[in-house]
Formats: C-alpha cells, sequence, structure tokens
C-alpha cells in the first residue's frame, strides 16, 4: 500500500542525496521513478535536484499553478514512486495532490524539505506535511558550532544573524547554517572561519 512520506531535516542534512539515491534505487531495478522540485531554488537551476556532493538529477519544476496530479496521471509509463525536493515551498494545494497520487493512483510519494524556516515558523507545504503525511522522519545533520543534532537553520548576513525579513530567501552556506536550539539564539559567529 502506498504511503506519504515527509522527510524533513536542517539545512545539510543530506536531503537532495537521499532523493537521487533513492531514485538510482528504483531505476538500478527498471522502475521508473518521477523527480520533482520547487521552481522557486533556482540555485543551480530551475529543474534540478543538486546535492552539495557534486551529485545533480534532472526534475520537473513546480510553480504555483502546477497539478502534480494530473502530471503524474498523464505519465506515459508506469511510476513506481515520486520524489519531491524542496518540499517546504510547495502550496497546500501541491499537499493535498500529492496525498491524491498516494490514494488514488497507489503511488509512494517521498517529499524531502525543511521543516522550519530561520524564525522557526513552519513552511506551508511543511505544515500540511505534517498534517498529511502517512509517515514523518527526521533526517538529522549536526550543528554547525557544537556536538548537537541541528533542528534550526540560522540565516547569516554579513556575518551576522538574522531572525526577521522574508520568509524565502534562496540560499545555501553563505546564507543559512543548521544550528541546535542554543546556538540559534547564541551562535558562535566568531568561529566560522
Amino acid at each position: 500500500m502506498a504511503k506519504l512520506y515527509f522527510k524533513y531535516g536542517a539545512m545539510n542534512s543530506g536531503k537532495s542525496i537521499e532523493i537521487i539515491k533513492v531514485a538510482h534505487n528504483y531505476e538500478e531495478q527498471h522502475k521508473p521513478v518521477k523527480i520533482f522540485t520547487s521552481a522557486l531554488d533556482n540555485r543551480s537551476g530551475v529543474g534540478l535536484v543538486a546535492s552539495r556532493t557534486g551529485f545533480e538529477r534532472e526534475a520537473s519544476p513546480i510553480s504555483e499553478d502546477t497539478d502534480i496530479f494530473e502530471i503524474v496521471k498523464a505519465a506515459p509509463e508506469k511510476l513506481f514512486c515520486i520524489l519531491v525536493d524542496e518540499a517546504q515551498f510547495l502550496k497546500k494545494a501541491h499537499i493535498l495532490q500529492l496525498a491524491r497520487i498516494v490514494d488514488e493512483l497507489d503511488i509512494p510519494v517521498m517529499a524531502f524539505g525543511l521543516k522550519n524556516d530561520f524564525t522557526n515558523e513552519l513552511f506551508e507545504g511543511s505544515k500540511y506535511l505534517l498534517l498529511y503525511a502517512d509517515k514523518i522522519e527526521e533526517l538529522k545533520t549536526i550543528c554547525w558550532f557544537c556536538h548537537r543534532k541541528a533542528s534550526m537553520n540560522l540565516r547569516i548576513a554579513n556575518g551576522k544573524p538574522v531572525y526577521a525579513g522574508e520568509q524565502i530567501q534562496i540560499g545555501g552556506n553563505e546564507s543559512y547554517l543548521p544550528v541546535c536550539r542554543k546556538c540559534y539564539f547564541h551562535p558562535q559567529l566568531e568561529n566560522l572561519d
């Protein structure tokens, strides 16, 4: 029976490399998959899942008016899994479409993304995945400054922490660091070099 999975983690927790790995495992068994990613994340180009390790895969970009359910339903071949990167940027309607893929088309969906933003508020996509997912799993990484588990994303600008501003600002290690709660409130930014 197919399920909707939400696999979340802080920045640098290996979400994108996990998508690439899962796709490879299915395809090695001649089981086609379809990969999607948010059109908002253009760090490596629109429609590309890219890992910091250097691996990348083409993906179908999801914009506000994308109907993921209809795209999957119209696929010319049987799909064995749907993989979604940057799921935090999706809208409620997209999450409901992913649930329909599971429930009506009986295809498992694995959505990967951040749970909370740099102000520790839920992203829209993450909120609805937490509500509708059949299975929720945390991908872990360590704090940039200490040995604790990172559970938050610290936005930095000009060497200083940023705790207010627009929710979505696309960036990597130059803009965000995975941190624990203690280091979120008291980052040791002098240790960045």
